[in-house]
């Protein structure tokens, strides 16, 4: 009986331990977002301009030493913004006509980063420094405010969440404070930079035969949230 009784309270002092290096909250990221798009002359891909996005959700913080982290966890995040390119008409004339398209898609995204913290620069508040990358997967898309798109030089209707790739991934630099409002309360304020790193286009070369058009996602954020 007291082997049982002294293996029960190792158990739960491992399980207080386990649960003190990690720490859960909740964050909003207002952001603003654009599309890097690039390819030969013959259709100059090119951005076009920037939009506001919005995300959010879950944070998890595990700490492997008192000033370091893996920071994880499920974000719905906003991304797109608006390119444009050249294409020809299938007439007798072929002309060339420039196509603005705007994306705004959603996606469900797990950061995979490491947070280094200073010591106090002032009571109850330190420095972070967040660096590594994100998994993400689109769950929604529209393209000038619609999910669907009729390709303007074919008249082919398409979804929206055909010409965007399946997955994404990009590499994420943040910057932030921290501060201990309470015992196990604490509230933080950062910016972040993403770089998308995944070619997004499923269209244009898949279905449409052009050569090397690349486009990648960006953005910058502004990260609000508390930890408890």
């Amino acid at each position: 009986m007291k082997k049982i009784f002294l293996a029960l309270l190792v158990f739960v002092a491992t399980i207080h331990t386990a649960s003190a290096q990690f720490e859960i909250g909740l964050k909003v990221s207002p952001s603003i977002t654009s599309l890097r798009a690039e390819s030969p002359a013959d259709h100059a891909f090119t951005s076009d301009g920037s939009q506001a996005g919005f995300g959010g959700g879950l944070v998890v913080d595990y700490f492997f030493g008192e000033n370091y982290a893996f920071s994880t966890g499920l974000l719905l995040t906003g991304k797109g913004g608006s390119i444009k390119y050249t294409d020809v008409s299938s007439g007798v004339t072929g002309q060339s006509f420039v196509v603005p398209l705007k994306f705004n898609t959603q996606y469900l995204g797990v950061p995979l980063t490491v947070k280094l913290f200073t010591n106090e620069i002032a009571p109850a508040t330190r420095l972070y420094f967040q660096v590594g990358g994100a998994l993400n997967v689109p769950i929604g898309t529209r393209i000038n405010s619609s999910k669907f798109f009729k390709d303007p030089a074919t008249n082919n209707e398409n979804k929206a969440s055909d010409y965007v790739y399946f997955v994404d991934a990009d590499a994420l630099v943040s910057v932030g404070t921290e501060y201990q409002m309470a015992k196990s309360t604490k509230l933080f304020a950062g910016i972040s930079y993403n770089r998308g790193l995944v070619d997004i286009d499923h269209y244009f070369e898949k279905s449409r035969g052009f050569k090397d058009v690349t486009i990648k996602n960006s953005g910058f954020a502004l990260d609000l949230g508390i930890k408890f």
